[in-house]
């Protein structure tokens, strides 16, 4: 099977199991059954935007080539530092995209990935957010009416809690279990004044557990790159977040948007 691949689609099934399907061209194909078997993913020396279609040298920001990067709204700086969002000063690079993707209802979360961290995601996001991260427990803390306001409140949070995760130590196993309501909990009492002011709705959810199909987490990690590493071959052990995860190396699915592959096993 060839074609260029677009970053996994993580479904939550009702057990809290996650069923990973991995855009090829036109084809969607199912990752799980592949889980303890062999696999070989090929890059073809090509790349194309996931924006354009166009044939590009090299990608920007997981898969765009650099007119796309300098020109859409996705790529802007507030979509990873979202308290730097500037829609309200009419400086929104693509002011429709703002409106629906950002001028939208928020959550800030808690979750669990190398350890607890804080963050923002969209509802409609929830749980891909989670899945895409490799946060194997998550918790809806607080509601906001945008990006800019859910960013405020992030930022004033990862003062006491990382809103980074350290993505070796996600995938060396299943981190501890920690009571991310009473952490709510303590955030609420903390941080009161930046929720009134962001009139923000407190939440009263339950936790979300998340199991990833990993059959065995390496004893040694070596991240690989198609551009080093054009055939990637081996026993699939697992897959977590956006990671492929084999014996002793992961290939990152998300980095290489828009690189075609030749897929077989």
């Amino acid at each position: 099977m060839k074609g260029s691949i677009l970053k996994m689609k993580g479904k939550l099934g009702e057990k809290g199991e996650v069923e990973y399907r991995l855009p090829v061209g036109e084809e969607l194909v199912s990752l799980n059954p592949f889980i303890g078997k062999e696999m070989k993913l090929e890059f073809t020396g090509n790349i194309y935007c996931i924006d354009t279609g166009k044939k590009i040298n090299k990608s920007y920001n997981n898969g765009y080539s650099y007119e796309s990067f300098v020109k859409l709204a996705a790529c802007d700086v507030c979509i990873v530092q979202p308290e730097k969002c500037h829609y309200h000063k009419g400086t929104c690079r693509e002011p429709l995209w703002g409106e629906r993707e950002c001028m939208q209802p928020h959550f800030v979360y808690l979750a669990i990935t190398s350890g607890v961290k804080i963050g923002i995601t969209r509802e409609s996001q929830i749980p891909t957010r989670w899945i895409d991260q490799g946060a194997c427990y998550a918790l809806p803390i607080l509601k906001v009416k945008n990006r800019l306001a859910s960013g405020l409140i992030e930022e004033a949070i990862k003062t006491e809690v990382n809103d980074k995760t350290q993505w070796r130590k996600m995938l060396e196993g299943t981190p501890e279990r920690e009571d991310l309501k009473e952490f709510r909990d303590t955030l609420y009492k903390k941080h009161k004044k930046e929720i009134v002011e962001m009139r923000a709705e407190t939440l009263e959810e339950e936790v979300v557990e998340i199991h990833f199909p990993v059959e065995e987490y390496p004893q040694k990690i070596k991240s690989l790159s198609f551009d080093k590493t054009p055939v990637v071959e081996g026993k699939l052990l697992g897959i977590k977040g956006q990671y492929l995860i084999f014996e002793n190396s992961v290939l990152n699915i998300r980095k290489h948007q828009g690189y075609e592959i030749n897929f077989s096993n």
